[in-house]
C-alpha cells in the first residue's frame, strides 16, 4: 500500500490517501506537484483505495507539502513512518 500525505497550511493533521499501486500513487503525486508549480487555484480531488467511500477535495494553494511513501513494517512507535527532518548544526563560537 502506498500513501500520499498532504500537509496543509494552518492544519497540524495531514490528509492521507492510500493507493494500492505505485503507478496510481505516483500519478496523484504528479498531479499535486503540477498544481503547486502552476501557481493558480486548482481544486484537486482524490479517492482512497483502502477506504473506498473516502473522497478528498483540496485547493492547491492550501497545500504546504506532499509526501509519497510505501507503507511497510518500518514504522515508528506512533504508527507513522519516519518523515523528513532537518538537522541544523550549532554555529561555531
Amino acid at each position: 500500500m502506498h500513501t500520499l500525505e498532504l500537509n496543509l497550511k494552518h492544519s497540524p493533521l495531514p490528509l492521507m490517501i492510500q493507493k494500492e499501486s505505485l503507478e496510481a500513487a505516483q500519478a496523484d503525486y504528479k498531479k499535486v506537484t503540477e498544481a503547486l508549480t502552476s501557481g493558480g487555484l486548482v481544486v484537486l480531488e482524490f479517492t482512497c483505495d483502502q477506504v473506498t467511500d473516502k473522497h478528498i477535495s483540496v485547493v492547491s494553494s492550501e497545500i504546504a507539502a506532499v509526501q509519497l511513501y510505501e507503507k511497510s513494517g518500518t514504522t515508528s512507535a506512533s504508527g507513522r513512518p519516519p518523515g523528513f527532518f532537518s538537522l541544523v548544526p550549532d554555529e561555531a563560537k
